[in-house]
């Protein structure tokens, strides 16, 4: 085997890590990805509980507003 040879079959190896180590990064970069989709997700679930529960409150609260008024004739 000539040097040309040893050079080449150097070159093709780092060629192949480096294809390799750029795979990783999209993996990495995907799996980064999804986990802000996740929490993405779950923030916008919790804010929709929060608001469902609020209106919930502010429903009872009318309702118990309305009953006392009711009660008190006001």
């Amino acid at each position: 085997m000539g040097i040309k040879d040893q050079f080449q079959d150097k070159a093709q190896d780092l060629a192949e890590k480096a294809r390799s180590r750029a795979g990783g990064k999209d993996e990495a970069r995907e799996r980064g990805t999804q986990a802000r989709d996740d929490m993405r997700e779950r923030g916008t679930q919790a804010r929709d509980e929060a608001s469902e529960r609020s209106s919930q409150a502010r429903d009872t609260a009318r309702q118990r507003r309305e009953q006392f008024d009711e009660d008190y004739d006001i």
